[in-house]
């Protein structure tokens, strides 16, 4: 532990030993050991004949305009071919006719089925209990009113579905 302590406070000794020469070198207008002073690069200027130099623009480079150069027009192309694509009258309209209605109305039918399945329990109720004043007077099958009742049950769904997908 004492080594790694002495190892970065050597280390944090030299770091700053090199900034302040830095900093000293810079005042006194010293770079990287030599003077300080502005070198003019010539690259658009031509000191001997005191001209613009001119630039050849078909050297062979490789640059950003050729390589998208007809980018656009595919583009375009391909843009132009998913509008046509996309009004074909073929796939605007849905595949079944009444599907927004079918939408609209399974609200309404999922209200519906709970008051129907509510109105059946209650009929089935109704008959338990007539059935139990009955059963005083004479022997009923319990078992058996429950069966009649849900074949009666089955068959009201049955025919509701029939009359469902008639008016489809």
């Amino acid at each position: 532990m004492e080594t790694d302590l002495a190892a970065t406070a050597a280390a944090r000794k030299e770091r700053l030993i090199a900034l302040r020469k830095r900093k000293d070198a810079h005042e006194h207008g010293e770079k990287n050991g030599g003077p300080s002073h502005f070198t003019f690069k010539q690259r658009n200027f031509d000191p001997e004949t005191r001209q613009v130099r001119q630039r050849d623009r078909d050297n062979g480079e490789d640059t950003v305009e050729k390589a998208v150069e007809g980018l656009a027009e595919e583009i375009i192309k391909e843009d132009e071919l998913k509008r046509a694509e996309e009004l074909d009258l073929f796939n605007i309209q849905p595949k079944r006719v009444n599907w927004d209605l079918k939408r609209d109305l399974n609200n309404r039918m999922m209200k519906l089925e709970r008051k129907t399945n509510e109105a059946i329990s209650v009929i089935f109720r109704s008959r338990l209990q007539s059935m139990k004043k009955d059963s005083n007077d004479r022997g009923v099958d319990l078992v058996a009113s429950i069966n009649a009742a849900e074949h009666e049950r089955d068959q009201a769904a049955a025919d509701a579905e029939m009359e469902g997908n008639d008016s489809d």
